[in-house]
């Protein structure tokens, strides 16, 4: 599975329900199998990087949770199907993904708790109430608009690509949806970093930088960035989580978090 260059294993063999699919869909497991997860066969299509960024979301029973950028709603499923009795909304511009995103939702009977709802990152809808979240997580577009060439695919250069909505936006939307030290999680490559932190510095402190690294030794090409608005703590650089081995295979770090669904303590 794919979707923004993020690592293209799925992270089960796909197992069928038994239901005619419709054309230009698939059904794919994440988590071990714990999560069902339908999605376009072609275009925006999720990898590891929602499983990762819904593990690091320190969200609690009974918390809310937002989800901005929700796609056909992995992340948003990967964190309710790991944490019982939390609620979480999900926020997506696309239709055909929203629809995709609600259908997954009651496929695993947590339709009860989890909602998406259609909107845009520079207008969302009304009903998103300031400061009314306890956390908000991100996987924002990688790229910034003009730095590369857009897929055909729309829906991938959507999720790829910087659109009028840029990182500083998701930031801001991102804050402003969170209560007073509540938590923002993002996922973004390693190489805007500074960027990632330039948008929370002033607004948000204790910042945990959590550096994914490809293996030992090689570089990290994706960043955990944790901060929680109104404080003031100093940012704290995290030893981070190797995900391969020398073979290519899953460290046991990494497969406790994406096919046994643990969380990562940031």
């Amino acid at each position: 599975m794919t979707a923004k260059g993020g690592d293209r294993r799925p992270m089960v063999a796909p197992q069928g329900t038994g239901e005619q699919l419709p054309v230009g869909i698939t059904e794919d497991h994440l988590c071990g199998g714990r999560v069902v997860l339908r999605q376009p066969a072609d275009g925006f299509r999720a990898a590891i990087d929602p499983v990762l960024l819904a593990a690091s979301c320190p969200a609690n029973s009974g918390e809310s949770v937002l989800e901005l950028g929700a796609g056909t709603g992995a992340a948003t499923l990967c964190l309710a199907q790991r944490v019982a009795g939390v609620r979480v909304m999900g926020l997506e511009r696309q239709r055909d993904l929203v629809r995709l995103a609600s259908e997954n939702a009651t496929l695993n009977r947590v339709a009860d708790r989890v909602s998406f709802i259609i909107g845009d990152i520079l207008a969302p809808p009304p009903r998103l109430s300031p400061g009314g979240f306890d956390h908000v997580i991100a996987n924002p577009p990688f790229l910034e608009a003009g730095t590369a060439s857009r897929s055909p695919m729309a829906g991938r250069a959507t999720a790829a690509i910087e659109g009028d909505a840029d990182l500083a936006a998701w930031v801001r939307l991102a804050l402003a949806m969170v209560h007073a030290r509540g938590t923002v999680t993002v996922i973004h490559r390693a190489d805007r970093l500074e960027a990632v932190l330039t948008e929370f510095a002033g607004r948000a402190g204790e910042i945990v930088i959590f550096p994914l690294w490809a293996g030992v030794g090689k570089p990290a090409r994706r960043v955990l960035v944790r901060a929680r608005k109104a404080t003031r703590t100093p940012t704290r650089l995290d030893w981070g989580l190797v995900l391969h081995e020398a073979d290519g295979s899953y460290t046991p770090e990494a497969e406790a978090v994406l096919r046994h669904g643990a969380a990562l303590v940031l």
